[in-house]
């Protein structure tokens, strides 16, 4: 029987620390990519954010326009107990493929490995649809074929440019030369502008 990744299914993994894919701080590829991003105005969304370090990052660097967006109640609560600073109103409860808005970069940090492959064209069109004109998705993807049956689901870069494409003919899809270490040779890095 094929488990429901649904908001109860993901609360209970936050609830039991099965966390494995948080790694308890902003990753590398992200945080290096804000660090030279100077348009602190920008409307930014991180979708299926959890712990949303990204958005911690990110806010106490300048970005006040961050928009943290994610199914389960559990690491939202969590988010604004430990950043009790960050405007309530950006901290959204819901689904990604019901979601509406306009956002200059959307984030991307283990949000698509975490969703049932079977959605990965409806994801890359609503992508599109978030995206203003000139906006870009910016993040990180799991290069790599896991053996055990995901969460998280990996790919292949052939097969995602192939997927991307559609919506995002200049989308570049590099392998990452600054994952975290237990990530190093698995990840790749997506900029796809909304062109």
């Amino acid at each position: 029987m094929k488990t429901q990744l649904d908001a109860q299914y993901w609360s209970a993994r936050y609830e039991q620390n099965q966390t494995g894919w948080d790694v308890g701080y902003v990753t590398t590829p992200i945080k290096q990519y804000l660090d030279q991003f100077y348009q602190k105005e920008v409307k930014i969304l991180i979708p299926g954010a959890g712990n949303a370090y990204e958005a911690k990052y990110a806010f106490e660097n300048g970005f006040q326009n961050v928009f943290v967006l994610d199914l389960s109640p559990v690491p939202l609560q969590r988010f604004k107990k430990n950043n009790p600073g960050f405007p309530d109103g950006q901290l959204i409860l819901g689904d990604f493929f019901e979601h509406q808005g306009e956002y200059d970069l959307i984030l991307e940090q283990t949000f698509f490995c975490a969703l049932d492959p079977a959605l990965r064209e409806k994801y890359v069109s609503k992508m599109k649809s978030l995206l203003k004109p000139g906006g870009k998705l910016v993040g990180v993807l799991f290069g790599i074929e896991f053996s055990h049956e995901g969460p998280p689901f990996g790919g292949l870069k052939e097969v995602y440019l192939n997927l991307f494409r559609k919506h995002f003919p200049k989308v570049s899809i590099e392998p990452c030369h600054n994952s975290i270490v237990p990530r190093q040779g698995s990840e790749l890095f997506i900029m796809a502008p909304n062109d």
